[in-house]
């Protein structure tokens, strides 16, 4: 399973196991490829369609407010990463560097990120 963190420029890699978390992400469908083939079109359409079947995933989330951050809808973005900080459902995610995180504190790292990149772009305005 992978999930895409490209707002804050984070790659997640995989989903893994912890005890304390649920581990059912490894299957999901987290439109990896299209997210790193610039598909981001592709991307939305088939991260809603998967989430319409697996709500709340915080897999799917991440990836989804990825996408909407590289088409620039950072109220939606924003959205899908709260969605996912406060998703019933947690994974582990590892992260590009090797880190492994709570899935979480990844979509809680990504609103903080979206945060930041809101308020420089409202400076600049």
């Amino acid at each position: 399973m992978f999930a895409l963190l490209a707002a804050a420029g984070v790659l997640i890699a995989q989903a893994g196991s912890a005890a304390s978390l649920d581990n059912s992400a490894q299957d999901s469908d987290v439109a990896y490829a299209q997210l790193v083939a610039g598909e981001t079109q592709a991307a939305i359409t088939r991260l809603e369609a998967v989430l319409a079947e697996n709500p709340g995933d915080p897999a799917i989330l991440i990836n989804l407010g990825s996408a909407y951050v590289e088409l620039g809808d950072l109220d939606r973005a924003a959205a899908a990463y709260q969605a996912a900080a406060s998703s019933e459902d947690r994974y582990l995610l590892e992260l590009a560097d090797g880190q492994w995180v709570d899935s979480r504190t990844a979509a809680r790292r990504a609103l903080q990120t979206l945060e930041t990149r809101g308020f420089a772009l409202n400076q600049h305005r």
